[in-house]
């Protein structure tokens, strides 16, 4: 049962990404998605004293990582619960500005047409 399940992540370490999960019951099922494949479960445990958490903890594949951005999904019965993303690749740094670029002509354009809009109302 997914229903109030919430999974925060706590840091991303030597190739395992960390978090905790709660309200998600007693033997919470998690699966790791990259690209519309399974990659497989995560690891879950009870966190100890009795609270209504669990450990999880994700490696991170190397193999997988290639140039651009690879976003994992974490989900649990078909509803994604949380998800992190690995950005590597010189390319990124062109990618990266090109979308800087395209904000600013779209904030320039919104700019004038707001200046416009006053003038034209009086406002």
């Amino acid at each position: 049962m997914t229903q109030g399940a919430r999974l925060t992540e706590t840091r991303i370490r030597a190739g395992i990404w960390e978090g905790v999960l709660t309200d998600a019951g007693l033997s919470p099922v998690l699966e790791v998605v990259l690209g519309g494949q399974t990659l497989g479960p995560a690891e879950v445990r009870p966190v100890p004293g009795g609270t209504n958490e669990h450990a999880v903890r994700v490696p991170i594949p190397a193999d997988l990582l290639s140039e651009g951005v690879q976003t994992f999904l974490i989900r649990m019965g078909g509803e994604t619960l949380a998800h992190f993303s690995i950005i590597t690749g010189a390319a990124l740094e062109d990618d990266l500005r090109a979308e800087i670029d395209l904000l600013r002509a779209e904030l320039d354009l919104l700019k004038r047409a707001f200046r416009r809009h006053c003038t034209e109302t009086g406002g």
